[in-house]
């Protein structure tokens, strides 16, 4: 797809909240399904007053809780030699996350893990006390007190459970074991906040709002499965935890693929690729924030097909999956354009550039096919260059991460004919 300015910049919709997951709705489930998908929700409910009720027991009557944590990069490298793992600063990393394990075994997202541990009575996820209510963002949360308690996104939760299986590794005695309980609270927490058709919401217990989407962005799903399969398959840094547990891991990572499957998009009959997020119980295309619409998400399928390449013995259907996607994406490239800063002033912006590419759209039309962009007044425009300045450099309009699934492909394929 070579790069051509549109010939009438155009606002072409206007995004739409997305449902949630409500004893409501289970109406537009089938009737045989009723019963798991309640029980799911009761559930949730109920470890949403555990998490609470936990964290309030923690100080006495009238105390003071202490300030919640600062947003920050999680510093949590998982690609440094081994013997790393096991030096006093990545020790105090792996007892800050552990501190901040909610009560149900996830992870708040967004905190500098070489920040001393959680204090008594702090809590679990950050200051969001400043967001504004009462604007009808899509974002607004229900409890600004209370909010991403237990979360996949931005790569929350598998990523301090990666980590403390590295430093456990490196600690096979009894000093490792609170490493490990971590975990296994951890693959429990995953395997609990699961769905019944096998796919997982943003955060959990469910918040509402497109939280409760099955959730590709960030690669919430296709990660949450992957660690999943790596306990499964007793990776080194998962060896210690117990057969009945890797088994049902096995279980759930299985479930995943079928829920992929399912997932992916079919526009006039035919494959492509997959969105953001989908509805849990229709598994129809949603949105998520103001400036994400419903859309085909490139970077997002990139994850999914490589997760769906490391499968063993892949059945038909998965092996169409991967053929479909990663046809979309070559036919969805985009060449002889950048997406970089033309000024101090404008920051990022589209521009020709003979010889540049490919590079892919972030999301594009379920219709068209063609790359659409979302600003923060909720309306959908063609042309990344009319949407607001701080919209348009304040997010990852286009990159080229589709390309390592594409490479990764003739590969696959010579292995699975």
């Amino acid at each position: 797809m070579a790069f051509a300015a549109h010939a009438t910049a155009a606002v072409i919709g206007i995004n739409t909240p997305a449902p949630e997951v409500s004893v409501t709705r289970l109406g537009e489930v089938t009737e045989a399904d009723r019963a798991a998908w309640s029980a799911y929700i009761l559930k949730s409910e109920q470890k949403m007053a555990f998490d609470r009720a936990t964290l309030a027991a923690e100080l006495q009557a009238g105390e003071v809780a202490p300030p919640p944590p600062t947003a920050g990069s999680g510093k949590m490298a998982l690609n440094k030699d081994a013997a790393w793992y096991a030096t006093s600063e990545a020790r105090a990393m792996a007892d800050t996350i552990v501190s901040f394990q909610t009560p149900s075994g996830g992870w708040s997202k967004n905190q500098d893990r070489t920040k001393p541990p959680r204090l008594k009575g702090q809590r679990y996820s950050n200051n969001a006390e400043t967001m504004t209510v009462g604007t009808g963002s899509f974002d607004e949360p229900r409890d600004r007190f209370w909010t991403f308690v237990g979360s996949l996104d931005n790569d929350a939760t598998t990523t301090e459970m990666r980590f403390l299986g590295k430093v456990q590794a490196q600690l096979p005695g009894a000093e490792g074991d609170v490493y490990r309980a971590s975990i296994i609270k951890g693959v429990n927490y995953l395997l609990m906040a699961q769905y019944p058709n096998g796919g997982w919401p943003q955060n959990y217990p469910l918040e509402g709002g497109f939280h409760d989407g099955i959730t590709f962005n960030d690669n919430a799903v296709a990660k949450a499965a992957d660690i999943l399969e790596d306990v499964a398959e007793g990776h080194a840094d998962f060896a210690f935890v117990p057969a009945d547990l890797r088994q049902k891991a096995g279980v759930a990572s299985a479930r995943a693929v079928k829920i992929i499957l399912d997932s992916q998009v079919v526009v006039n009959g035919k494959k492509t690729v997959w969105p953001q997020q989908v509805d849990a119980l229709t598994l129809k295309p949603i949105s998520a924030r103001n400036y994400e619409p419903r859309s085909l998400a490139s970077a997002e399928s990139s994850d999914v097909l490589l997760f769906l390449m490391r499968q063993s013995n892949p059945s038909p259907e998965l092996k169409a999956a991967v053929h479909t996607g990663v046809q979309w994406l070559k036919d969805h490239a985009i060449y002889d354009v950048a997406f970089t800063s033309v000024s101090p002033e404008e920051g990022r912006k589209l521009i020709a550039k003979s010889g540049a590419g490919p590079i892919w759209s972030r999301n594009y039309d379920i219709k068209t096919g063609k790359p659409i962009f979302g600003d923060w007044s909720k309306f959908i425009h063609n042309d990344v260059n009319e949407i607001s300045k701080g919209r348009r450099n304040g997010y990852s309009w286009y990159d080229n991460s589709p390309q390592k699934a594409i490479d990764a492909y003739p590969a696959w394929k010579a292995a699975h004919p």
